[in-house]
């Protein structure tokens, strides 16, 4: 949607992935990095900053700029060398991760960390430091990058890398948007037989069996994931469906399906209307669908063979499946409490199961051990992801008694999901936050990054007495 102004460009109303909080911001879609300089200048003219976004798949308003300026970088989107032996490529920000795996799976590489959609680019994957099944064994995506090439404000255009300007680069990691525009990324990828999936399911009857369950599929388990049943109750609370996989050998496949094993063209089969009546997720036609799902799950492990598509990205397969939720649109709430914080995760699940919240998506998975990132979300512990109707009645005080059960535990939520955080909490569950403030005011000290994200809680530290200069401050290319 485009709306008037007094500038001579329109304005665009934007929205994160859940549809809520929407605002209008001055679009600028470059072809090549040389056009982000008209971006700097226009920021600095405003007053209002700059932003960059790629797919939009983040929930909340972290890639909206209200009266600013917002940088789809998605036409920054080619492959700029594959390095075949050392298992490398090096793109620009805007490549998606879809784009990505159609190119290199069919020659046997995969992206060592993805989320659960191939619809988010490379430069979004490094400011959100995105996280996938695999934390617990490979971390997050931040920890697979040997390089970024960074347009910041102040320095112009820098290369960095976790040994090569550390702080920036873990400061980027996870860092929102908020340090630069990445134009470049080196990635690591994984070797792969096949685009095929080895995967465990099994339904467990309780919340203390799943956490058994997945501590002891820490040491064997390359993928872990569990769905839960947030509507059950009593000794059914938490009860759920696990997932444990792994890439299969070429071995594993039968040997009429060898000679495609690298194929990999996943489809949107589906598509959500384009309107949909609020309501239709309610708690009945919630509990409804969990009740098929946990019964269709077998009660013993059984093994099967799955397309890595259909493992890791099954929403991929329906278009602006993000409408289900209605016209109010939802939230996603993402916590992660530490290990020997078990108590508080038991007590997420069980307030969300007794406010009756109708979460058609709730997931639990593990973590490992954190990176240097100062703003990273991931801690060695329990991640639990939360869908839930932007309607839904006392979801705002629901989700303040879970962020102080989060905070008090020593955890955190994931900003890139956020939409709602009080700001008090911020620097409780981020402690590091000065220090990425420190960092960042290098590199932009007259505030031309910002985001509605960071005006709201705020992630930017008080600045009196500095104002934008006109043009571009550091000029450097």
């Amino acid at each position: 949607m485009a709306v008037t102004t007094g500038d001579d460009r329109p304005l665009e109303v934007l929205t994160g992935w859940g549809r809520t909080a929407p605002s209008a911001a001055h679009v600028r879609r470059p072809r090549a990095p040389a056009e982000l300089d008209g971006a700097w200048r226009a920021a600095a003219a405003s007053g209002r900053g700059v932003i960059a976004r790629g797919l939009g798949r983040a929930y909340g308003d972290a890639a909206q700029n209200a009266g600013g300026e917002v940088v789809v970088t998605t036409g920054l989107d080619r492959i700029v060398e594959v390095d075949l032996p050392g298992r490398r490529a090096r793109v620009e920000a805007g490549v998606s991760l879809d784009r990505l795996m159609r190119t290199l799976v069919p020659l046997g590489l995969w992206p060592l960390v993805t989320p659960g959609t191939r619809a988010v680019t490379v430069g979004g994957a490094i400011a959100s430091d995105v996280h996938g099944k695999n934390h617990h064994r490979d971390g997050a995506f931040g920890a697979h990058v040997d390089a970024i090439v960074l347009d910041t404000p102040a320095r112009g255009r820098v290369t960095v890398g976790p040994d090569r300007d550390p702080e920036v680069f873990w400061a980027t990691v996870g860092g929102m948007g908020l340090t630069g525009i990445v134009v470049e990324a080196v990635v690591a990828l994984r070797p792969i037989e096949t685009a095929t999936m080895r995967v465990e399911r099994q339904r467990l009857g309780d919340l203390d069996a799943l956490m058994a369950r997945m501590v002891e599929a820490d040491a064997d388990a390359h993928y872990s994931v569990a769905w839960i049943d947030c509507l059950a109750r009593g000794r059914a609370l938490g009860r759920s469906v696990i997932e444990l996989g792994s890439h299969a050998a070429l071995a594993d496949l039968p040997p009429t399906a060898r000679s495609r094993a690298l194929r990999f063209a996943p489809a949107t089969r589906l598509a959500a209307p384009p309107w949909v009546p609020g309501g239709l997720l309610n708690r009945a036609s919630v509990a409804a669908f969990n009740e098929v799902w946990f019964r269709r799950a077998p009660a013993a492990a059984e093994h099967h063979l799955v397309p890595a598509a259909a493992f890791f990205h099954p929403l991929d397969a329906v278009a602006g499946w993000n409408r289900i939720y209605g016209p109010r649109g939802f939230v996603q709430y993402q916590l992660v409490v530490p290990d020997g914080a078990e108590a508080a995760l038991s007590a997420a699940v069980e307030a969300v199961s007794s406010a009756r919240c109708a979460s058609f998506l709730a997931v639990l998975k593990r973590f490992g051990p954190a990176d240097p990132a100062p703003l990273g979300f991931p801690m060695p512990g329990w991640t639990l992801a939360l869908d839930v109707p932007a309607s839904t009645p006392g979801l705002a005080a629901l989700l303040d008694g879970l962020d102080a059960v989060v905070a008090a535990a020593g955890g955190r939520v994931y900003l890139s999901k956020d939409s709602r955080l009080r700001p008090e909490l911020l620097e409780v569950m981020y402690p590091e936050l000065p220090r990425w403030r420190a960092v960042r005011d290098d590199l932009d000290p007259d505030r031309l990054l910002c985001s509605d994200l960071a005006r709201r809680l705020p992630l930017l530290a008080p600045h009196p007495g500095h104002a934008p200069q006109p043009g571009r401050p550091g000029g450097g290319a």
